[in-house]
C-alpha cells in the first residue's frame, strides 16, 4: 500500500487528500498508456480514497465541492471496476483449475471476448476525465479539509461513526452466508480503514495490518462470489459435473476465508474489541460528538463571532434559570447539551436548500448523521430548536410542529426561547455573562443581566425576544440590569458564585 507523502507544516488530513487527488492524475497517465492490471488497480485505489474522504467530510461540511469531487470520477471508477473484475477473475480461474479443465476454457474464452471492449470503455472514460475540474476541486478542498484536523476530537467522532457502521454490518454478516451481506461488510470495512488512515494516523499505524488483512479476506470472498455467478452463467449444460466441481471448489475456498475472518473477529480476542478500545468512549465520546458539530458550525456559519456571543449568553441564561429551578426543562442535563449544540449551529446556512433559512436548517440538520451518544429525541429537539430560534413562533394548532409530542413541544419552546432571548440581549450590547443570576417568584422570573441598559428602547427590543420563553414559563420574564459591584467584599462574593457556577457547568459539559 502506498504511503501518504508529507508536506512539512500541513495538516495530516490535508496532506492525505492532496496526495490522493494528485495520485489520481498520475495513475490516470499510466492507465492511458497501458491499462494493465496493476495500473487499473492503483488508479481505482486512489479514486476510492478520495471518494471515501469526500463521503466523510460531507457529514461535517455541506459544501457542494465534496459531492462534486465524488461525482467527477464516478464513471471512470465504474469502467475501471468492470475491467478490473475481468482481470481478477482471469487470475482466479488460472489459480483454481488446470489448463485442461473445460469450464476454465469456457470462462477464459468469455474473458478474451469481452476484455477488448472493457479496455476500450476504460480508456474512453480515462480520456474524458475532466482533469481541469479535478485540479480546481483539489485547490478548493485543500482548505475545506482543514475543518477536521487529524487526531482531533472531531476526527475521533467521525471514526467512531464509521466503526459503528462497520460493526453493525459485521453483526449482520455473521447471521448469514448471503453474499450481499458480506459484500456490504467489505465496503464498510474499507470506509473505516480509509477514515482512520486519513484522520487518525496514530491509530492507523497500530491497526493498518489487521485492517488490510480483513479487507483482503473479504475482498477474496467477494471475488469468489462473483466467480461463482460467472460459472453459473457461462458454463455449458453439457459440463454439469465440471460445473458442480467448480462450485464445490469455490464454496471451499470461500469458507476458508470466512473462517479466517471469524477467527480474527470473534470472541474476547476480537480485533473489533481492540479497535473499539482505541476510540473515544464515555465522556470523551460526548466531547467528540460536540466537536463534530462545532466543525459543521465553522463550515456553515457566516458570522461565527456573533454566534459565539449568542452562545455564551444563552448558556449563562440557562444556568441562571437552572439554579433557581425556574422550570423543569432547565433541570434536565441532556437539555443543556442540546442547547449548547443549538447555540453552535443556529447560524447554519444550508445553501443547498431553497426557501426559508429556518426551514432549510431543519432539513439540513435532519439529513446529517446523528452524533454518537445522542438519542433520536435529542437530535430532533436540536433541529427544531434551530428551526424556531428566530422568525415566526411555533404553532401548536397546525403544521409539522403540532404533530410533535406535547413534552417535545414544550422543550422546543424552552430552548428556542433561550436562543431568542440571547439574540435579543446581544443586540442590546450585552457582551458579558459574569454575574448573571435569576430570581423566581409566584408571578414572574427575574433575570439580572450584566451590562443591560435600562431604557425604553431596550425594553421594546427585548419584548419580542423574550415572548416565546414567557410562553414556556407560563409567567412574566422580567429583565433587569445586574447591580454593579461597589466594594471588595461584594466582588469576592460575586467571584465565588461565578466560580461555583463555572465548576458545575464544567462538570455538566464534561458529562454531556
Amino acid at each position: 500500500m502506498a504511503t501518504i507523502t508529507t508536506i512539512p507544516g500541513a495538516p495530516a488530513e490535508h496532506r492525505g487528500l492532496t496526495h490522493w487527488m494528485e495520485r489520481v492524475l498520475k495513475e490516470l497517465e499510466h492507465v492511458q498508456k497501458e491499462p494493465e492490471a496493476d495500473a487499473v488497480h492503483d488508479l481505482r485505489v486512489a479514486i476510492r480514497r478520495c471518494r471515501s474522504v469526500g463521503a466523510v467530510m460531507q457529514e461535517v461540511d455541506p459544501d457542494p465541492a465534496w459531492r462534486e469531487m465524488r461525482r467527477v470520477p464516478r464513471k471512470l471508477f465504474r469502467r475501471l471496476g468492470e475491467l478490473r473484475d475481468a482481470q481478477v477473475m482471469d487470475e482466479w480461474v488460472k489459480k483454481l483449475a488446470t489448463e485442461d479443465d473445460s469450464v476454465r476454457a469456457q470462462l477464459q474464452t468469455a474473458f478474451a471476448k469481452n476484455e477488448p471492449e472493457l479496455r476500450q470503455r476504460a480508456l474512453r472514460a480515462a480520456e474524458r476525465f475532466d482533469e481541469k475540474a479535478w485540479e480546481r476541486l483539489e485547490r478548493k478542498l485543500q482548505k475545506r479539509a482543514r475543518l477536521v484536523q487529524p487526531g482531533s476530537l472531531a476526527a475521533e467522532c467521525l471514526a467512531v461513526e464509521r466503526f459503528e457502521e462497520a460493526k453493525e454490518l459485521h453483526t449482520k454478516a455473521q447471521r448469514t452466508e448471503n453474499s450481499q451481506s458480506w459484500h456490504q461488510l467489505r465496503i464498510g470495512l474499507k470506509r473505516l480503514r480509509y477514515t482512520v488512515e486519513s484522520l487518525l494516523p496514530e491509530q492507523y499505524a497500530l491497526w493498518s495490518d489487521n485492517l488490510k488483512r480483513l479487507q483482503d479476506l473479504l475482498g477474496e470472498v467477494h471475488d469468489l462470489d462473483v466467480l461463482a455467478a460467472m460459472v453459473r452463467e457461462i458454463a455449458s449444460p453439457a459440463a454439469l459435473d465440471a460445473r458442480h466441481a467448480w462450485e464445490e471448489t469455490i464454496r471451499r475456498e470461500r469458507g476458508q476465508r470466512i473462517d479466517g475472518y471469524r477467527q480474527l473477529t470473534l470472541g474476547k480476542t476480537s480485533i473489533w474489541n481492540d479497535w473499539r478500545h482505541g476510540l473515544p468512549q464515555g465522556k470523551r465520546l460526548g466531547l467528540a460528538a460536540m466537536a463534530r458539530l462545532r466543525a459543521t458550525a465553522r463550515a456553515t456559519d457566516a458570522h461565527p463571532r456573533r454566534s459565539a456571543q449568542v452562545a455564551r449568553i444563552a448558556v449563562a441564561s440557562f444556568d441562571a434559570f437552572r439554579r433557581v429551578h425556574a422550570a423543569p426543562a432547565f433541570g434536565e442535563r441532556p437539555m443543556r447539551r442540546v442547547l449548547r449544540a443549538a447555540t453552535r449551529l443556529h447560524g447554519v446556512r444550508a445553501t443547498q436548500h431553497a426557501g426559508s433559512q429556518q426551514k432549510a436548517a431543519l432539513r439540513f440538520l435532519r439529513e446529517l448523521p446523528m452524533p454518537p451518544s445522542w438519542t433520536l429525541e435529542e437530535w430532533e429537539l436540536l433541529a427544531w430548536t434551530v428551526r424556531y430560534h428566530r422568525g415566526a413562533e411555533p404553532n401548536s394548532d397546525a403544521g409539522a410542529f403540532a404533530k410533535l409530542p406535547e413534552e417535545q413541544q414544550r422543550n422546543v419552546r424552552a430552548l428556542a426561547g433561550i436562543l431568542r432571548l440571547a439574540r435579543g440581549l446581544r443586540k442590546c450590547a450585552v457582551d458579558r455573562c459574569t454575574g448573571m443570576r435569576a430570581e423566581k417568584s409566584v408571578d414572574a422570573v427575574i433575570l439580572h443581566v450584566p451590562g443591560l441598559t435600562d431604557s425604553a428602547e431596550t425594553a421594546a427590543r427585548l419584548a419580542a425576544g423574550k415572548h416565546l420563553l414567557e410562553t414556556y414559563l407560563g409567567k412574566a420574564l422580567i429583565l433587569k440590569p445586574a447591580p454593579k459591584v461597589t466594594n471588595v467584599a461584594a466582588l469576592l462574593t460575586q467571584f465565588q458564585e461565578h466560580y461555583e457556577v463555572s465548576a458545575t457547568a464544567g462538570t455538566a459539559a464534561a458529562s454531556d
